[in-house]
């Protein structure tokens, strides 16, 4: 259901700086996220980890207690892995991986 989906996104990403504009979630410069209703697509993810969306935020410990709100499962909690990268990873209702990073130079 892409409306139940859609609705889990907007809350998700808005806040932490993504807008909605007619079907597509606008996550930054160039890149966005579609959505579409498909008979030839499964449900869910039937292997996740095959390619995951890339958020980056300005404060991930901001984006980890907003998301925290929303009650996301993580499967990798926020972690900082050195050079000043923190990397974190979500899974969205449908079962596809989110990363949430914050770089040394995310603005």
């Amino acid at each position: 259901d892409s409306a139940s989906l859609i609705a889990w996104y907007r809350a998700a990403l808005e806040p932490l700086g993504a807008r909605w504009a007619e079907h597509l979630l606008i996550v930054g410069p160039g890149a966005i996220i579609g959505f579409d209703e498909r008979d030839d697509v499964a449900a869910k993810a039937a292997e996740p980890g095959r390619q995951m969306i890339n958020i980056t935020v300005g404060d991930v410990r901001a984006a980890e207690r907003h998301l925290n709100t929303l009650g996301v499962t993580w499967v990798r909690p926020v972690e900082k892995v050195g050079g000043g990268w923190f990397f974190s990873t979500i899974v969205d209702p449908v079962g596809n991986y989110l990363q949430i990073l914050q770089g040394p130079k995310t603005p």
